[in-house]
């Protein structure tokens, strides 16, 4: 007790010495800035987290962002004829703003990435700095892989020091020499290469990682994105070696779920499962807070943290917005073979929502939401133009709600990269370097047999087209029917660059309107499921298509605001064939696989 006193007022006596000529300076740790945070490691993880919160944002992969690449793809068309009508019909308008928020989230998210960069430099990393390090870079890594994708010439800025004049704010795209935005867009694809390649070094496995990799970006997801992003540049050998290390469980343990369907449900059994490479995190409905977080700028601390793609896809009779249908071409596409039991692709039963007698026993039966459909009767996504409704990403078929909750309120991760895609990117490339090999109807045979189809037969596909043609038009569009990428791999493929490919676009995004009126009156005879003629077809989404719209263009505002970028080829009318015909890449030929 005695020791107490006496060290309590030496303290004290301390005290009285200094305080009148020194200040106690302390940090409000609730008003820090960036010249006073991030200097340890608890303050890195916190920016980690914030890298992560970017990428479920409207403009990232909470709804538009995500369902942007879904529209400009061939296997959906927009339903409302409203929303998204001008992503769809890929004539998007330089003065839409809706066209710019997925430039301006992932700018936000590469400004948090940048900050944690900055602060993990040097060779003596901690293991614990390393695996934030690693994050970052695959996280920057993704922001620009979405950026160069959607804009084909962003502004790259890689310096956290670069924010501290407006010089560095306001970056260029174009450097002296650049023939057109694509010299802008392969300098984006280098640094993209680059931090994936990096963040293969710095982060552990699934397998290492254990609890903690559930949800964060592994050295698999990486590797898996590197080797995407080494095919948009038809780097084929090279992401072979990737795909085939990951095949080869080099970056961790994959496989196949034996339930295809369980990709697609909320719920720690089924998220972050051993099939998902990487997975955007959502809370499940019913643990979400009440604000929809749809800005970086109206961040809540009681956010919903779920996604609005469900939203979008809903029907109407079902509360959902229905703006997003899937095609007749891709429906039609299911139908056309059945398994080795004589039933429909179990595929058809997770991405359209429509009627099959062979789902009277399978799974929830079937139901649109906890609706029950009949045969006869017809739910359209629309009640004024039709469409078949998606069912993946949504609670169509899950049993778990009667309806759509409207909003940021879907709790279902998004799972961005799946084992199957590396299977089926390994195939492709495997055929793209070799020929139709073994081992390419090996990887794709795995994937097929998942859904209960029988093996390929080779000798139908000997040729690198015809396989090709399989791959692109038949495998990855049942696989991934409806799913975030498929924009992208039309662009990689070169299809905007060929006659007949067009003309191939144009038959897939074939619709027409539908309305059950019409339909029980006589005024029409077709269903929402029937093949489209495209010819005599109400639209198709590529109708109104011109050269270079095949990307978004630079929003004018973005343009004013900074004089040091120029616009990319939808804002010019630019035909990008040019750039693909002088790296020496060809466009695969149609082939009729039916003959």
């Amino acid at each position: 007790m005695k020791l107490y006193k006496f060290s309590l007022a030496l303290m004290l006596g301390i005290g009285s010495l200094t305080s009148c000529s020194d200040k106690l300076d302390l940090i409000n740790p609730n008003q820090q800035t960036s010249g006073t945070f991030g200097y340890t490691a608890n303050d890195l993880e916190e920016c980690i987290i914030a890298c992560y919160n970017h990428i479920r944002m409207e403009g990232t992969y909470a709804r538009v962002g995500y369902n942007i690449d879904v529209m400009r793809g061939d296997e959906a068309w927009n339903a409302s004829q409203v929303w998204y009508l001008p992503f769809d019909d890929l004539n998007e308008p330089i003065t839409d703003e809706i066209g710019q928020w997925s430039w301006r989230d992932w700018y936000y998210t590469i400004n948090v990435c940048n900050f944690v960069l900055d602060r993990t430099q040097g060779d003596n990393l901690s293991d614990q700095i390393k695996r934030i390090k690693g994050q970052a870079l695959f996280i920057r890594a993704l922001a620009y892989y979405n950026l160069a994708g959607y804009y084909q010439n962003p502004a790259l800025i890689t310096d956290y020091k670069d924010y501290s004049s407006l010089d560095g704010l306001y970056a260029s795209n174009k450097q002296e020499g650049d023939e057109d935005g694509f010299a802008q867009y392969d300098r984006v694809l280098d640094q993209v290469e680059a931090d994936f390649s990096e963040a293969m070094t710095l982060l552990p496995s699934r397998d290492t990682g254990g609890e903690w990799a559930k949800g964060r970006a592994t050295c698999g997801a990486a590797a898996g994105y590197y080797a995407r992003t080494l095919m948009v540049r038809h780097k084929y050998s090279e992401a072979l070696t990737v795909l085939k290390a990951i095949i080869n469980g080099q970056y961790g343990t994959y496989k196949l779920m034996e339930n295809y369907g369980d990709n697609f449900r909320e719920g720690p059994q089924y998220e972050n499962n051993a099939e998902s490479l990487f997975e955007v995190q959502f809370l499940d409905y019913g643990s979400q807070g009440t604000d929809d977080e749809w800005t970086p700028v109206n961040t809540s601390a009681n956010a919903t943290q779920g996604h609005a793609i469900e939203s979008n896809y809903g029907p109407g009779d079902c509360g959902g917005w229905a703006d997003i249908s899937a095609s007749p071409w891709l429906y039609n596409l299911f139908k056309q073979e059945r398994t080795t039991n004589g039933t429909l692709d179990p595929r058809l039963y997770w991405t359209i929502g429509t009627y099959e007698n062979d789902w009277e026993r399978f799974e929830y039966g079937n139901v649109c939401y906890t609706q029950t459909m009949t045969p006869d009767e017809f739910i359209v996504t629309n009640n004024n133009y039709g469409g078949l409704p998606v069912a993946k990403y949504t609670n169509l078929r899950t049993g778990l709600y009667d309806k759509v909750i409207t909003g940021l309120h879907c709790g279902i991760n998004l799972r961005l990269m799946r084992y199957s895609d590396v299977l089926l990117r390994a195939a492709e490339c495997e055929n793209e370097v070799n020929g139709p090999t073994a081992d390419a109807f090996k990887w794709i045979n795995q994937v097929r047999n998942r859904a209960g189809l029988a093996d390929l037969n080779a000798s139908k596909f000997d040729t690198k087209d015809k396989l090709f043609e399989q791959i692109a038009n038949v495998e990855r569009p049942k696989e991934f029917g409806c799913e975030f990428g498929r924009g992208f791999d039309l662009i990689r493929w070169g299809f905007f660059y060929n006659d007949g490919r067009i003309h191939q676009l144009w038959e897939h995004g074939a619709v027409n309107f539908w309305t059950k009126a019409k339909y029980e009156d006589g005024s029409i005879d077709f269903t929402p499921k029937d093949p489209v003629d495209e010819p005599n077809c109400d639209k198709s989404t590529y109708d109104s298509y011109k050269p270079g719209h095949e990307f978004l263009p630079i929003f004018q505002g973005t343009l004013n605001d900074n004089a040091n970028l120029t616009g990319n080829s939808a804002n010019n009318n630019t035909d990008n064939s040019v750039y693909f015909s002088r790296n020496g890449w060809t466009v695969h030929p149609v082939v009729n696989l039916s003959k």
